[in-house]
């Protein structure tokens, strides 16, 4: 279930205590040079390490193309092996490239690591020059697996499915023309919340609380907190707030009628489809969640504070157990036997406090 952990350890040794044969599945950017230096780089550590290494053809032929002496033996996805005969995914890019990964790999339950090559990479596991320990930690299975939620969206309209996918981040309902705002109407659990219009609504899962959610002014959700989150986008109304609901719960959104504004539906900015005055998208919690691979136990808190580089000077944390003293005063509670004291009017300063015996 997600918000829970399916935490393993997967270290494959021969009897020789040298590590198994594996296939581990190299994703890289091939758009960009340093992604492609970065697969080669991977490539060559894991065939190394008696791992082979296994790229999608088109990926495979760009690093061909970028690196003509390469003379490693590199299996082809769909040629050499399927999906199911691969232990774990490597991503090299940022979190477009990872979620690009999960399309691939979420049927076959397969867990996917990420190496940072962008600017936030809050779905990285680690950094680009981390990564020959990455590629070793990876070889000798020092590394868990997480659950993290994903959604599962339907958009409808006249009780007709138009379409169905799937998010790890978020479903975002926007406004399709600049000019004119959409109208809709939130929804939780079948009851109506508020109509407004606005540029658009997003409704995201724990993981994409810190993307596209965060930027529209929606709050940072642990990954571990079982919960969905609806946040407006440039909403006009007086209630228009981020809502923190039931993971149970099932959120809609309705492209109202009285306007002709057309709206779009993008899931993780990679799925989209238009959306006509009158749709309805519904979003709930999947039961198949995306596996992540961690190779640390660094807290989330650590982890924003170095993604987002917050100030945390002058922060002095807990004392220790055996520093700690006893509290030097204890704060009475008022019960029967207590007197209160009841304020002045702000108005007449003059009057003085009178106290009242809550025994009478």
């Amino acid at each position: 279930m997600s918000g829970e952990f399916l935490i393993t350890k997967r270290i494959l040794l021969t009897r020789e205590g040298q590590p198994a044969l594996r296939r581990i599945l190299v994703f890289t950017h091939t758009g960009r040079k340093e992604a492609i230096a970065a697969a080669i780089e991977t490539c060559g550590l894991l065939h190394a390490a008696g791992v082979r290494p296994v790229m999608r053809k088109k990926d495979h032929e760009a690093i061909q193309t970028a690196s003509t002496g390469l003379r490693l033996q590199i299996d082809i996805l769909g040629q050499d092996c399927t999906i199911e005969q691969v232990d774990l995914g490597v991503v090299l890019g940022g979190d477009g490239s990872v979620l690009r990964a999960a399309e691939l790999v979420r049927d076959a339950s397969l867990p996917l690591v990420g190496v940072n090559l962008g600017h936030v990479g809050f779905l990285a596991e680690a950094e680009r020059s981390e990564l020959a320990d990455t590629v070793h930690a990876l070889v000798i299975g020092a590394y868990t697996v997480e659950e993290r939620m994903a959604i599962e969206v339907q958009v409808w309209r006249d009780n007709v499915c138009l379409a169905e996918t799937w998010a790890l981040n978020e479903a975002a309902v926007e406004k399709a023309n600049r000019e004119r705002m959409i109208e809709v109407v939130i929804e939780v659990d079948g009851r109506p919340i508020s109509t407004f219009g606005c540029d658009g609504v997003v409704m995201a899962t724990p993981t994409g609380s810190t993307a596209y959610a965060f930027s529209a002014g929606g709050p940072v959700v642990w990954p571990e907190v079982a919960a969905l989150i609806m946040v407006p986008i440039s909403a006009h109304a007086l209630f228009a707030k981020p809502l923190v609901v039931s993971p149970d719960s099932i959120m809609a959104v309705e492209i109202l009628t009285r306007s002709e504004a057309g709206a779009v539906l993008w899931c993780d900015g990679r799925r989209t489809i238009d959306l006509p005055p009158g749709a309805r998208i519904e979003v709930t919690r999947s039961d198949k969640p995306v596996l992540l691979a961690r190779l640390n136990t660094t807290p989330f808190s650590e982890r924003l504070v170095n993604k987002f580089e917050l100030p945390i000077q002058g922060w002095r944390g807990p004392a220790d157990e055996d520093e700690r003293r006893p509290a030097t005063t204890a704060l009475p509670v008022i019960g029967p036997g207590f007197q209160s004291v009841e304020p002045h009017h702000k108005d007449e300063p003059g009057i003085p406090l009178v106290a009242r015996d809550e025994m009478k």
